[in-house]
């Protein structure tokens, strides 16, 4: 049998590599329980010091994301619980100075706002709900899987017009309901990625997103959803909808599935 001499560099690098990342693991866990994750996020040089960088340690990576707003328009850009504000990073404008105010009252002339969520947050309930001067959301970055509820996260947001979920990760999510509620500038929705393989609660996800001409939910799982109560209800605009993988065997509440859906159009079910 062949086999290749291990260099003595060799031995000690992957030995490094190894200590490096289990010593990491522990540590994170330490911090984790004891809330004190910032001892080592922002400290560069510690990072270094351990043969670490904790931007690449995906396990524990923030979630990162870009807003434009509406430019007549100021107000609420994110909803955070008191108890959370340590775990929710602010900036305008892309620049290093770190902004603690909910609002832009007095930041009217700021284009763009990027937020870093850090892993402690499970819940983006209600993230974006009324904000209603957002223009745009993209999700730059979401390498983390711990989030399980999403319901009213982008509820009342009547200025978005565009939104882009492709890095977006639902894999453990359970509650989707109103997600989308009022999002009545929405015109295309691309939810691809979407796994919902465990979501319980759909009702009123769409729910007056009246300009929406076509949505594909082809690839939705809803073996485990139990409500649909106006998931598609004052829908107007709605032209074609595939629903082609939908199972409504557990589902108890179906409530008015498409109630406003038939004033203007007749829509096309794919199933």
């Amino acid at each position: 049998m062949n086999s290749r001499n291990i260099s003595k560099n060799e031995q000690t690098n992957n030995f490094d590599n190894l200590k490096s990342d289990y010593f990491l693991r522990k540590l994170f866990d330490i911090l984790k329980e004891n809330k004190s994750f910032s001892i080592i996020k922002y400290n560069k040089k510690l990072q270094k010091r351990l043969n670490i960088s904790i931007d690449n340690y995906k396990e524990y990576s923030k979630i990162e994301i870009e807003l434009k707003h509406v430019d007549d328009k100021y107000g609420t850009f994110i909803n955070i619980f008191n108890n959370e504000e340590e775990y929710y990073h602010i900036y305008f404008d892309n620049s290093n100075e770190e902004i603690k105010r909910n609002y832009l009252k007095e930041n009217e002339k700021v284009k763009m706002i990027k937020i870093i969520i850090d892993y402690q947050v499970k819940s983006f309930e209600q993230l974006f709900n009324n904000c209603f001067f957002i223009n745009s959301i993209f999700f730059k970055k979401f390498y983390r899987n711990n989030i399980t509820n999403i319901s009213n996260m982008f509820s009342g947001c009547w200025s978005l017009k565009e939104i882009n979920l492709s890095n977006f990760n639902t894999n453990n999510v359970t509650d989707m309901s109103y997600m989308f509620y009022n999002c009545s500038s929405l015109e295309e929705l691309n939810l691809s990625n979407f796994n919902t393989d465990n979501v319980t609660d759909m009702s009123g996800m769409f729910y007056d997103c009246s300009l929406l001409k076509k949505l594909n939910l082809s690839n939705f799982n809803t073996d485990n959803v139990t409500n649909m109560n106006h998931m598609f209800s004052r829908c107007s605009s709605l032209k074609e909808l595939n629903i082609a993988n939908f199972n409504t065997n557990n589902v108890t509440n179906k409530g008015i599935i498409f109630f406003g859906c038939f004033n203007n159009y007749v829509i096309r079910i794919l199933l």
